[in-house]
């Protein structure tokens, strides 16, 4: 949609809230509205922090933000609900009377957004079941335990499901408010805004790129790890399920269900990712060429190289080596 009218932004926190979950959004807001004036035109955004009784709250980094008491009118505004040290624990904030609020929120407003850990927040509410949802990858899982029927996008930097909006970790709610900018204002609008704030207008990649080689750091003797290791070296090859599963000495039903536990990923799955780090950090490489990268990765050809790129990062194998190569 695009529309000259001012649009309310509410961004809610709680205390001990990850300052640049709200602070980034704002900031990508304040940026169009930056835009805008100096263009000649009617700031399209009007921004306020809002917390449960209102008043200072104190950010998980000690740095406290002034914050007006909860809206009772909310039509047409735009609610980011940011994440905060501990969302993610039942007994942390917000408290059933926020969660109440939230709930009644989202029945008025334009759009119900949350960045990082704040997608706990509106699970609690009952606004994410059967719906499409990320989080910071590290929560992604208990997100999916604590929330059996949340449809969890393990790898998405920002998903949008109806009028409901979830980003993963902390810089992606910046991603997530750009993209509410283009809704608003159109595509110009907010490539002002990213080549302002030096941002791309659609980040590369998804937040997995960040997290599979954490995933088997952070656990040396699990089997994600093993076999990662086992993997590494055979990329190029023809490499099945049944391989795995004797490299771990264990069936392929036995590899599925421990993997699964393990990471979260199937082998096939594993493997992809494997793939996929190889050839982005292949094509960050000066000189690379696509169809080199494809070959070195275990993809074989260029088209199966773009078909992955294509599904699991959202971009082209040539588009990612122009902005990393």
């Amino acid at each position: 949609m695009k529309t000259a009218a001012v649009i309310d932004i509410w961004v809610l926190v709680f205390p001990g809230f990850v300052l640049l979950d709200a602070t980034g959004p704002v900031q990508v807001f304040s940026t169009a509205n930056d835009e805008a004036r100096d263009a000649g035109r009617p700031e399209p955004y009007r921004i306020r922090m809002i917390s449960p009784g209102g008043g200072a709250v104190t950010s998980s980094s000690g740095v406290a933000l002034l914050t007006a008491p909860l809206p009772r009118r909310l039509a047409g505004a735009t609610l980011i609900v940011s994440g905060g040290r501990g969302m993610e624990h039942e007994s942390a904030p917000p408290d059933a009377a926020a969660l109440r609020w939230i709930a009644r929120a989202a029945g008025s407003v334009a759009r119900c957004c949350a960045v990082c850990t704040g997608a706990f927040a509106l699970a609690r509410a009952g606004l994410l079941d059967h719906r499409r949802a990320v989080t910071h990858w590290q929560d992604a899982g208990l997100l999916q335990a604590q929330h059996p029927t949340v449809l969890v996008q393990d790898d998405a930097i920002y998903v949008k499901d109806g009028a409901i909006y979830t980003s993963a970790g902390i810089t992606a709610g910046m991603d997530l408010a750009l993209s509410l900018v283009e809704e608003d204002q159109g595509r110009a609008a907010a490539l002002g805004v990213a080549k302002r704030m030096v941002m791309f207008l659609k980040r590369p990649g998804g937040q997995r790129q960040f997290s599979s080689e954490l995933m088997a750091q952070s656990e040396p003797e699990g089997l994600h790890d093993r076999l990662t290791q086992w993997l590494r070296p055979r990329l190029t090859q023809q490499v099945g399920v049944e391989q795995m599963a004797a490299a771990c000495a264990l069936s392929v039903r036995s590899l599925h269900r421990k993997l699964r536990e393990d990471s979260g990923v199937t082998p096939a799955q594993l493997l992809l990712r494997l793939r996929m780090e190889r050839a982005c950090g292949l094509l960050e490489r000066p000189g690379m060429t696509v169809k080199r990268a494809a070959s070195q990765s275990g993809f074989g050809s260029e088209y199966n190289l773009r078909r992955a790129f294509g599904a699991q990062l959202g971009v082209m194998p040539s588009e990612y080596r122009a902005r990393f190569g």
